[in-house]
């Protein structure tokens, strides 16, 4: 075990980031090149974890795209195998355990399957696919790591079971791996990545999360999870080549629906609808922060809206990238790290991940609780310190207009509903 400070050949250990049975790996310093990095040791005198970390380093080296842990170098010093890769901020099991978009998920998803199609195309079954083994990067870049059980596909796959015993495959635990066993590891994956549960056996649908996974997904990615998780390997996808081309195919019919043109719409209408839009954008977009689009008729509109302000529509802003650290995963609006509550849906409280407090210039009044006192955005429903129900009505600046039920600020002149209780708009 190796000890902060230490030096081992060029590299200057930092501090222990895992230990596990066969291998310990460090954060660490390179001295000649500047540049920090991640150690992997084989545990001294084990010649079974030296020899899977050399075929490891074999693999990976064969293995050159964005989305795959890069080995930089492998070599032995003081009696040490000792392995150099990229350093990453954390793991995706890290990331899950945290507040997460579907929009940054669905990001997520694409490379994680990326990585794995890329080692599927030149014939290597990767064996040990889960959310420890995908590392996260500067702007949200996702690799795919730990090729150490990886094995190559020939005529004849003589393989071990090794792998992890919560993301395996049925025929993989039985010594049997192929490509689709890797399919249906990367499937749980991404079954816990949007529904936040891991599915336990004999994986009867409907699994545990899955009312969760509904309210996040469409009904057509629910049955590609589904499609890759079957008991069967034959009824799978063959391999992650053909599982990312099916992902691809949903994507690319969710965006060729939303550039579709409304059926009864004139090209008059559209347009007028699209000078309203630009009108409302250039008096109200900082005020409002409206830098999503409704997931009905893609109108502008901001996280904080309870209804679509154009169509009625319920969170309209559901699954988009927020403006905020995290989200909540109830109702998957932005929110801070230092908050305890959802500011917006009166959820439960969130796991505490921080004792900082963040400054922020969009704070600009107080909770109405004498005992709290904390820091409010405009159309907070609720106080993110205390969970206390905000009773002063929030004005909306540059329009003197109020809604006639919750009287809250609206652009009467814009709207058709309440942005925040969904009340039709007269404009009489």
């Amino acid at each position: 075990m190796l000890r902060a400070r230490q030096k081992i050949g060029k590299y200057r250990i930092l501090g222990r980031i895992s230990s596990g049975p066969l291998a310990d790996v460090y954060r660490a310093f390179d001295t000649i090149q500047k540049t920090r990095v991640a150690l992997k040791i084989p545990r001294s005198g084990d010649a079974t974890g030296e020899r899977e970390f050399l075929h490891e380093v074999q693999v990976a080296t064969r293995l050159k795209h964005p989305n795959i842990l890069s080995v930089l170098n492998a070599s032995y010093i003081d009696d040490h195998f000792v392995i150099a890769m990229e350093l990453g901020d954390e793991s995706l099991a890290d990331r899950i355990e945290r507040r997460t978009s579907t929009a940054r998920a669905m990001e997520l998803a694409a490379q994680a399957l990326a990585a794995l199609a890329h080692a599927h195309e030149h014939k290597i079954i990767h064996c040990d696919i889960k959310p420890e083994n995908y590392i996260l990067f500067p702007g949200n870049q996702l690799k795919l790591a730990d090729f150490g059980f990886a094995k190559i596909s020939l005529r004849t796959l003589k393989a071990s079971g090794s792998g992890t015993i919560d993301y395996i495959a049925p025929e993989q635990a039985m010594g049997r791996p192929k490509f689709q066993s890797d399919v249906f590891s990367l499937g749980l994956v991404l079954y816990r990545l949007f529904s936040g549960k891991l599915p336990e056996w004999p994986f009867e649908w409907p699994m545990a999360g899955h009312d969760r996974l509904a309210s996040r997904v469409r009904p057509e990615f629910t049955e590609f999870l589904r499609k890759a998780i079957q008991l069967d390997p034959s009824k799978r996808y063959r391999d992650a080549v053909q599982m990312q081309a099916a992902f691809e195919r949903l994507h690319s019919h969710a965006r060729r629906q939303k550039r579709a043109k409304p059926k009864n719409g004139s090209r008059s209408e559209s347009s007028w609808r699209q000078m309203q839009w630009r009108e409302f954008q250039r008096k109200y977009r900082k005020v409002l922060h409206t830098s999503h689009q409704c997931r009905r008729c893609e109108g502008p509109v901001s996280e904080s809206m309870q209804a679509c302000p154009w169509c009625g529509f319920d969170n309209p802003a559901r699954g988009s990238e927020s403006l905020l650290a995290s989200t909540c995963p109830r109702c998957e609006r932005g929110a801070k790290n230092d908050w305890n509550y959802c500011s917006w849906c009166y959820g439960p409280g969130f796991v505490e991940e921080t004792s900082r407090r963040y400054p922020d210039k969009r704070y600009t009044s107080r909770c109405g609780s004498s005992r709290c006192r904390g820091p409010l955005m405009p159309f907070m429903r609720y106080c993110p310190w205390c969970r206390t129900k905000v009773k002063k009505p929030w004005k909306l600046r540059g329009s003197r207009q109020t809604c006639k039920a919750c009287k809250w600020g609206i652009a009467k002149e814009f709207w058709n509903y309440c942005a925040w209780c969904r009340e039709p708009v007269r404009r009489d």
